[in-house]
């Protein structure tokens, strides 16, 4: 039985989690989420996974904090939050926004400092937003910002429909506003999704079943597993990188996805770009069903001076 107790789940303080991660842990991210997944010796790719040109250490891609959160959950992605309850199953990951404070190393041990930034009821849904900071352990500089926004179907009017419920602690112009524009975009990248692309990615420590247990995923309304949201959002960012950046993850300062539809293993990503300012506008959509299945913007530190 869904309910939700917005006192409760305000007033709650969640544990700080202390992690290790090292580079094993940043090269199988990059891999599961494509690099060099048609080139292995891709110039704008190969740092993510081996040390060249006499680089020290490999490089982090900017969405590899989106696994950050995981570690405050129960293996699922599913953070629990004393006054909310609802069905697992019934659970759509929204959208996530990420912000970037300085160059993600390549390892560290960190600390995750968790707390509810929204929560919103919507009649027959509830919006619950869980926001993840993330410090160095050693000198207590933050490294970077997770938001995770999540939808529980069925779990809305909690509240008075003529006054609903709606809670947040962040400006409602930090995200700023998508409009995907008409014009021919900037630039396409076309990325094949191999058959063991969600297997691959699970390895970095997103193990909800729907996207390895068939049975599941035909319980869920799928056909058959398939590719975790987070996945996708790597994959759309390393094109917006590839594109824009040189290949540098360190161009980044932000990263807004929206989640539209699900991917299948072994289908094709196609990521459209626009540049606005320091701006990139992205739409990522499958090929073979051509159906968009999200969009959002990476904000660049700076404006590209060229493609």
């Amino acid at each position: 039985m869904a309910s939700i107790d917005p006192e409760v789940a305000l007033a709650y303080k969640f544990p700080e989690v202390s992690f290790a991660y090292d580079e094993r842990d940043v090269a199988l991210y990059a891999l599961g989420v494509g690099a060099c997944g048609t080139d292995a010796v891709d110039d704008k790719e190969l740092h993510f996974v081996h040390h060249i040109d006499g680089q020290r250490h490999i490089k982090a891609l900017p969405t590899f904090v989106s696994l950050f959160p995981l570690k405050n959950s129960n293996g699922r992605g599913i953070v629990n939050v004393p006054g909310i309850h609802f069905d697992e199953s019934l659970l759509l990951h929204g959208q996530q926004y990420i912000e970037i404070y300085k160059p993600i190393p390549s390892c560290a041990t960190v600390v995750n400092k968790v707390k509810v930034a929204g929560l919103h009821d919507k009649g027959k849904a509830t919006i619950l937003e869980i926001e993840t900071t993330t410090h160095l352990k050693d000198s207590g500089e933050v490294l970077c910002m997770n938001r995770s926004t999540i939808f529980l179907r069925g779990a809305g009017g909690f509240s008075d429909s003529s006054r609903p419920y709606s809670y947040t602690t962040y400006p409602a112009n930090q995200i700023s506003r998508i409009s995907i524009p008409d014009s021919a975009p900037s630039a396409v990248y076309e990325d094949p999704i191999q058959q063991s692309q969600a297997f691959l990615y699970r390895l970095s420590g997103d193990y909800n079943p729907l996207h390895s247990d068939p049975m599941i995923a035909q319980v869920a309304g799928f056909t058959r597993p398939i590719l975790h949201g987070l996945c996708t959002l790597g994959f759309a960012a390393r094109a917006v990188i590839k594109s824009f950046g040189n290949g540098d993850p360190a161009a980044v300062q932000n990263i807004f996805g929206r989640f539209l539809l699900h991917v299948y293993p072994g289908e094709t990503l196609v990521t459209e770009m626009w540049l606005d300012g320091q701006r990139v506008l992205y739409q990522t959509k499958v090929k073979e069903r051509n159906r968009a299945v999200l969009s959002g913007y990476v904000l660049l530190k700076h404006r590209p001076s060229s493609l």
